[in-house]
């Protein structure tokens, strides 16, 4: 008897419904980002609620301007596990850096490209120059699907300039340095208060894509899966608070966004995150956001013309979670 319940026990810790023992010490973890938008709300809900911690981990939010520097933190081992959206991701992997994602994170888009004042078509922008925050980005994938869409040739009839955050971009939209930038909430509720208009939705362009989710390398989840399993819990608990704590996601995000927002903004912010399509409860990354990312990247890069979705995720941790039954108790009425 005695040995089935320490069996029960174990599985239970495994799967994370037991608490993480309040006296023990916690693990320092440094976890990148590389955007202050409503895309890393995950991380600073878990950070600034006390979610990791109530895991074993004092987790350290560490700011990189670009995914693709997040990427190489992540490679380097600057950062064990880093937020990050699948071009960047899916090319170090096809460098050989082993790169997984392990959860779902942002599971499409809600990005728009948005004119500089005055700019209220698409066919203004020719000649002109598109902001995003690094090449090899989520934004600069953005960028050229949009582009593309319309009928204009990235880099030929468009420039595309690295300018750094969504509030760099705007920032730069707005002082006339670029004619236009991709941006995301809260940034584009910003723009439309300064009267910037939107000349491209990707989302309605129908572009599907795998966005920013957490990621780590195989290396490092063979070393340390408890650590990782914790990490991923975490994750999926902070998930639930943002789509139930709407005062505390409130406050995370106007401080990370450097507070000065109005209320109206950070609500909406929020708000435009919580759906399935964008934020999934159950945490799984989209396959078919992936296929998407590695045809595009298969137009330059020839590495990835034989790759499948499945070589660029590590599901363990969100299955165990799911198959336990843990995600699903979490949305429960109580």
């Amino acid at each position: 008897m005695n040995r089935k319940i320490t069996a029960v026990l174990v599985i239970l810790l495994v799967v994370g419904f037991l608490p993480f023992p309040a006296s023990a010490q916690l693990t320092r973890l440094n976890v990148g980002y590389s955007a202050r938008s409503g895309d890393q709300l995950p991380l600073w809900v878990g950070k600034e609620l006390g979610i990791f911690e109530k895991n074993g981990l004092d987790v350290q939010p560490i700011f990189f301007t670009g995914g693709s520097t997040a990427i190489l933190a992540l490679v380097s081992g600057d950062v064990p596990i880093t937020q990050v959206s699948g071009p960047g991701l899916i090319s170090s992997a096809l460098a050989g850096s082993e790169a997984v994602f392990i959860a779902g994170g942002m599971t499409s888009l809600n990005y728009v490209l948005m004119g500089k004042p005055g700019v209220k078509s698409i066919e203004q922008l020719k000649g002109g120059s598109v902001a995003i925050s690094r090449f090899g980005s989520a934004t600069d994938t953005i960028a050229r699907f949009a582009l593309k869409k319309v009928g204009l040739t990235p880099g030929k009839d468009v420039t595309i300039v690295q300018v750094g955050t969504g509030p760099d971009r705007l920032a730069a939209a707005l002082t006339g340095r670029v004619t236009a930038a991709v941006i995301n909430p809260p940034s584009s509720y910003q723009a439309e208060e300064k009267g910037m208009a939107v000349l491209a939705d990707v989302a309605k362009m129908g572009l599907i894509f795998q966005h920013t989710a957490p990621a780590a390398t195989r290396k490092y989840i063979r070393e340390h899966q408890d650590l990782v399993r914790r990490y991923v819990k975490g994750h999926v608990e902070a998930v639930h608070r943002v789509w139930t704590d709407k005062e505390g996601t409130i406050k995370v995000l106007d401080k990370y966004m450097g507070g000065g927002l109005s209320r109206e903004i950070l609500e909406k912010s929020r708000a435009d995150v919580l759906t399935e399509a964008l934020f999934p409860k159950k945490q799984y990354p989209s396959p078919e956001g992936i296929r998407f990312v590695i045809e595009d990247l298969a137009e330059r890069d020839p590495r990835a013309k034989n790759v499948k979705p499945e070589q660029f995720v590590d599901m363990t941790f969100i299955k165990e979670l799911d198959q336990s039954g843990f995600i699903d108790s979490l949305y429960k009425k109580k």
